[in-house]
């Protein structure tokens, strides 16, 4: 058996998710969120993919993380290209995908030590 040591203790894990809310650290969140490994925000001011902004991405972008989880909700639900330039200007990944993808994906990367933001709009 390999044993490997946690590095990432405290930092922010998504620890449930379901039909209008995303659990993190065992808090219940019902409306969209940002969660880094040492930052949540618990109420992102876009609440879909048709309210998202530069600005609401530019909140994303100064956490400066390597890659960006966008969970559309329910259904992955692509932006604007436009929209994303500013990320992809700072060398910022983006991949976009349903909140529940989003919400395993975060936790894998969280675990591998990775820089990594999830931005979440609610299913």
């Amino acid at each position: 058996m390999k044993m490997h040591l946690d590095t990432t203790a405290g930092a922010h894990r998504i620890t449930g998710y379901g039909s209008g809310y995303v659990t993190v650290d065992e808090t219940r969140l019902t409306r969209s969120l940002v969660v880094t490994p040492d930052v949540l925000i618990n109420d992102w001011s876009p609440q879909s993919v048709v309210e998202l902004d530069e600005a609401a991405l530019e909140i994303v972008a100064h956490l400066r993380p390597a890659i960006v989880l966008l969970g559309t909700g329910a259904q992955q639900s692509f932006p604007p290209s436009r929209l994303l330039a500013g990320l992809f200007a700072e060398g910022i990944g983006v991949e976009i995908m349903t909140t529940a993808a989003a919400c395993r994906t975060y936790n894998i990367l969280v675990a591998e030590g990775r820089p990594v933001a999830a931005a979440l709009f609610m299913p």
